[in-house]
């Protein structure tokens, strides 16, 4: 586990906590393709275990480190990616099928 992990999850939950979460529309479409929506997302991130993580990615488009998280949400193995800021900003939120997101992460 990386040493600031600790610190990442801790800020993730208290957004979490606080709603201060935003969404990407792909995040929102992909959260609603699972019949959830921005209230049950907020839920699991609350609920982010240290072994959920899965890799610390950058950006790409931004230079931004993405935090990359498998968690189980109600029954489900899903793949989250996000990012912090301000606030959580959530890129990905949608079901694990055994690869990474669609844009090669």
């Amino acid at each position: 586990m990386p040493p600031a992990l600790a610190d990442v999850l801790r800020r993730v939950r208290a957004l979490a906590a606080d709603q201060k979460v935003r969404f990407t529309l792909k995040a929102v479409r992909e959260l609603a393709g699972l019949g959830l929506d921005a209230t049950d997302a907020c839920e699991s991130l609350e609920d982010l275990k240290a072994a959920d993580f899965v890799e610390r990615l950058v950006s790409e488009a931004t230079g931004e480190w993405m935090y990359v998280f498998k968690p189980n949400v109600g029954g489900i193995l899903v793949y989250v990616k996000l990012i912090l800021r301000r606030g959580c900003v959530v890129v990905s939120f949608h079901e694990d099928e055994g690869g990474d997101d669609e844009d090669g992460r």
